[in-house]
């Protein structure tokens, strides 16, 4: 499994404005969007974001990687054990 500073050395490679977040179990975002076109990462945990003009569900684990076209509306559900993702921006 990669550790966190090779997956932060990769994403800087891909994306600007690199960094980190943290959510505890059960932490759910509302459906949103951005203007961007966001990459993430999962280091630690997992995530599941919910595509919603697909109605399809991307569940994260530790070294996934998911790439969100700008505009792209999801919301998402954190795991039973949290999550910590790296994310930037193209």
């Amino acid at each position: 499994m990669p550790t966190f500073d090779e997956l932060m050395s990769k994403l800087q490679t891909e994306a600007s404005g690199c960094y980190s977040w943290s959510n505890s179990p059960g932490d759910r975002y509302a459906a949103h969007s951005h203007s961007f076109e966001k990459v993430l990462y999962c280091v630690d945990g997992s995530i599941t974001f919910v595509l919603e003009g697909e109605g399809r569900r991307l569940e994260l684990k530790p070294g996934d990687r998911m790439q969100l076209p700008a505009r792209t509306v999801h919301s998402a559900i954190v795991g039973p054990a949290g999550c910590t993702c790296i994310e930037g921006h193209r």
